[in-house]
């Protein structure tokens, strides 16, 4: 039978907070990297509003593909997160090209930038001692 102390309770909790947003946001990835990939027509009108070829929208749905793996798989999940912060980055640059509304849809990739580094943050004990050396 395992105790789990009082000091140790809160890592649990903020692993399994980690774990859960970490989640949601790999199926959330997931959905746009396989939208992206069978380039259905609101991904194409949207392509094309953001000024890309129809065709890029492939390409790009196989890109976020391979750094979502990498963010899933523990090994690789910090270099999966700083692939995928560069990605959102240029969703980011697109937005700002085409002049989108500032709090809804230019800055909504970086609101999912932040909930994927907090459930890394929260589930990975080397990631938060990089961050918060231990006193």
């Amino acid at each position: 039978m395992t105790t789990i102390t009082a000091a140790t309770q809160p890592r649990v909790t903020a692993a399994r907070v980690g774990l859960v947003l970490s989640a949601f946001m790999t199926v959330f990835l997931l959905f746009d990297a396989v939208i992206h990939i069978l380039n259905i027509e609101p991904v194409v009108e949207a392509m094309r509003d953001l000024g890309y070829p129809a065709g890029s929208a492939v390409a790009i749905g196989v890109i976020e593909l391979v750094c979502l793996a990498l963010y899933v798989v523990p090994r690789t999940s910090v270099l999966g997160a700083m692939l995928l912060t560069g990605y959102l980055g240029g969703a980011v640059s697109a937005q700002v090209r085409v002049e989108s509304p500032l709090l809804s849809t230019t800055l909504f990739p970086v609101y999912l930038g932040i909930v994927l580094w907090a459930g890394l943050y929260l589930r990975n004990a080397t990631l938060r001692a990089a961050v918060l050396p231990p006193r």
